[in-house]
């Protein structure tokens, strides 16, 4: 009997690690990875831009224009995010979460075919096709990723199931700055292979994640198929005790009958729903405007002035990568522990520390040469912190913040407002460094110091909470004068899965 309940046990563990990793490879794992591999063969794109231009009308073009052209490619990818990002709500609808993760890869091969053969095409419009296109794929998987994995995970992994995104996220960045090294595909010659390579993750993806179970909570909730939800279930918890797990799904199914999806646009109209709306734009806004990906683009000045040799940043850049890595590794398995806000809060006031000190050494560099190794380790710590929580914990709050009505919309919101608010950030950042000089940072701090007090003010803890647990919480909240009762009850009789 014991045999027999360790085996279960290890074939659910089983099933589940190999729906994470199938999910992650071609899901977050390609954001991180298409969004470091641009930075290796930034100067031989503007060289082939260049020679391209040239070879076209007879004149090179002006220096002025290879970089627009350049920021074109760059930016491209932020505004295929936020594509994507709108199309990930009615994907998740009508597809399902799994085969949305599946079609979605469609970008991804044509992605790469055009980066294959934008060299011999001789057109780096097919360059910005192609950035524009992993763009959209990145947005799509980086909404449905987090669904689908909190969704078929059980209440006491969820998070730390959903908080593997941000590990694969991670994970893709430092591979990206791996691959792109000079040794290996960063050479002047192989950045069209270097930009194809996404086509590796999409097809392992597309190789895995067919063998996998859909979505238990989409399979009931939306499909109303009883019979493939405990087929489902069965493959991701084993031949163990259904019933109790069941019967929350069918108290939930029971709450949403009669309702539609949500639409984004009527999160906003809702009282139920103000304060998971809140937490989502405040929280999800101070992901992106807390300075981390500011980080990362002015290490390589730092480490400069720091006198790393130039041939030796390449590497120091891997080492920023690998601290983020580390810390949402270290999350995952410590969330289920010490819960979400926990783990935000001290995220949030480590990197106002950081920060802090960071701001002061680049103050008093001229003063005192070793202060720049002190930045230097500042920007390690900064990077550590935001791992901690902010990281990996912000992207899980649209799944376990919203029932499963208003859940695909409120990804497509999230999704959004982080590529919005990415590409301000990336537009806006030469700007504020030139304005403010060694305190660029401290919007940066106000941003940090905001989210941890809002944070320790009005995000509720959902850690061992079901989704039914969560919602009855929040609808005290939003209306602590009534009586309980859950927030997505409504009047409309139509069918969940209508756009």
């Amino acid at each position: 009997m014991l045999h027999a309940l360790l085996r279960s046990r290890m074939i659910q563990g089983r099933i589940l690690l190999l729906t994470i990793c199938a999910a992650g490879i071609g899901g977050t794992f390609q954001f991180g990875y298409n969004l470091s591999i641009i930075n290796a063969p930034t100067s031989h794109i503007q060289e082939f831009t260049n020679e391209t231009w040239q070879a076209r009308t007879g004149e090179p073009l002006p220096d002025h224009l290879v970089l627009l052209m350049w920021s074109l490619i760059v930016s491209l990818y932020p505004l295929g995010g936020l594509f994507g990002a709108l199309l990930a709500g009615p994907l998740a609808i009508t597809l399902g979460r799994k085969k949305s993760l599946l079609v979605n890869n469609i970008f991804v091969v044509s992605a790469a075919i055009l980066f294959g053969f934008s060299r011999k095409a001789g057109s780096f419009e097919m360059i910005m096709l192609g950035r524009l296109l992993v763009g959209v794929n990145a947005g799509v998987s980086m909404n449905i990723q987090p669904m689908y994995l909190g969704e078929s995970a059980p209440k006491e992994l969820r998070g730390a199931v959903a908080m593997s995104s941000g590990i694969f996220t991670a994970l893709g960045i430092v591979m990206g700055q791996v691959v792109g090294l000079r040794e290996l595909l960063g050479g002047p010659q192989a950045w069209p292979l270097l930009l194809a390579s996404c086509l590796v993750p999409g097809a392992l993806q597309l190789a895995s994640l067919p063998l996998l179970p859909e979505s238990p909570r989409y399979l009931l909730i939306d499909c109303g198929d009883t019979e493939a939800c405990l087929a489902a279930l069965r493959r991701l918890r084993g031949s163990g005790d259904l019933a109790g797990e069941l019967e929350e799904l069918e108290e939930e199914r029971a709450a949403c009958q009669g309702c539609r999806a949500r639409r984004p646009w009527e999160l906003f109209q809702h009282r139920a729903l103000r304060r998971q709306v809140t937490s989502l734009v405040v929280l999800g806004s101070a992901m992106e405007l807390c300075g981390n990906d500011s980080v990362y683009a002015y290490a390589s000045s730092v480490f400069r002035k720091a006198g790393v040799p130039e041939a030796k940043i390449q590497y120091a850049i891997i080492g920023t990568g690998s601290c983020e890595l580390l810390t949402a590794v270290v999350s995952c398995v410590v969330i289920e522990r010490v819960g979400r806000r926990v783990l935000l809060i001290g995220g949030y006031s480590l990197m106002t520390c950081w920060g802090s000190i960071f701001t002061v050494a680049l103050c008093l560099q001229s003063s005192f040469p070793w202060t720049l190794y002190l930045a230097m380790a500042c920007i390690f710590a900064f990077i550590l912190s935001f791992g901690i929580g902010p990281a990996g914990v912000t992207g899980i709050l649209a799944t376990e913040l919203f029932d499963q009505m208003a859940r695909p919309a409120a990804c497509m919101v999230c999704g959004a407002l982080m590529w919005i608010m990415l590409f301000l950030v990336g537009l806006g950042f030469p700007f504020i460094m030139e304005a403010l000089s060694h305190f660029l940072y401290v919007p940066f701090l106000g941003v940090c110091v905001c989210g941890a007090i809002y944070t320790g003010l009005f995000l509720p803890e959902t850690k061992g909470k079901t989704f039914q647990e969560i919602s009855e919480e929040l609808h005290r909240l939003n209306f602590p004068r009534r009586a309980q009762g859950p927030t997505w009850r409504s009047l409309e009789v139509i069918q969940s899965t209508e756009l």
